[in-house]
């Protein structure tokens, strides 16, 4: 029997209010204030944003402020990822969503169904990694490095990235997907110990990861995967997405959220 879900296509945002919002919308869902969610979503400006348990020892403050970039510290775990020229998804459930349901290996592959089908209805060849460490689990500094097991790959590197968290509340998963652009640029906001570092850093990323342009040779608009995620999510997990925005409550919250917790020194600058 097919569901209904919300599906909230949201405005470029800082990312402050990116983070707030799915914690709101997740907030809502466990107290049965909302249906499960899609939400896809973009960053102005572009954001850093660290992984839950990252240390903030790995901005570089400087070079951050240099290029006008902000940051973030996220709910979820995994490592930093550069946010401009992408498309960002959200899935936020109440627990008892039977889509998500099992372990955290075992909902990742169920979604990860969907994206593989997004991306290649976008005309590009991606397989679903299958022999990576699990989801939030890898080292060094940036999320792209090494795909994840049930990650979205081409010719075996990541162009998916996703994290999961697991709440009281409910179950929160997002993930990146570039689009264009130079992967590279994340190096420019993380810490090294000098400039070949640095660049040793970058080289060491195209290798291993990779942009929607860089694998089918042309651009992919925002508009046209967004079209591409809500029609693979709808097929693929039996749900029927109802266009909506967020509710009165879920802005509120955001907005207390963004002051309370996304902006704050406490919760960014943990080492």
């Amino acid at each position: 029997m097919t569901d209904t879900w919300r599906y909230i296509p949201s405005p470029p945002a800082c990312g402050a209010w990116n983070m707030a919002v799915d914690e709101s919308v997740l907030e809502a869902c466990g107290a049965g204030n909302s249906l499960p969610v899609l939400r896809l979503y973009a960053w102005q400006p572009a954001c850093l944003s660290l992984g839950y348990a990252q240390s903030y020892a790995d901005v570089d403050l400087a070079r951050l402020k240099i290029n006008g970039w902000d940051v973030v510290r996220r709910a979820t775990g995994g490592r930093a990822i550069l946010h401009v020229d992408e498309l960002t998804y959200s899935v936020v459930t109440p627990p008892e969503e039977p889509r998500l349901q099992g372990s955290v290996l075992e909902s990742y592959q169920r979604l990860a169904k969907a994206l593989i089908v997004a991306v290649r209805t976008l005309g590009l060849p991606v397989e679903m990694e299958q022999n990576s460490p699990a989801p939030n689990t890898t080292k060094g500094p940036v999320c792209f490095e090494v795909p994840s097991a049930y990650e979205i790959v081409f010719a075996g590197k990541k162009l998916i990235g996703s994290a999961q968290a697991r709440k009281k509340e409910g179950i929160l998963q997002h993930g990146t997907f570039p689009l264009v652009g130079d992967l590279t640029r994340i190096t420019q906001a993380l810490a090294y110990p000098d400039e070949q570092e640095r660049e040793a850093a970058g080289r060491k990323l195209l290798a291993r990861a990779t942009t929607a342009e860089t694998v089918c040779g042309k651009v992919i608009s925002w508009e046209q995967a967004a079209a591409a995620f809500v029609n693979a999510f709808e097929t693929t997990l039996d749900i029927r997405l109802e266009p909506g925005e967020l509710s009165v409550a879920e802005k509120k919250r955001a907005l207390e959220l963004v002051n309370t917790k996304y902006r704050h020194p406490g919760w960014t600058e943990r080492s």
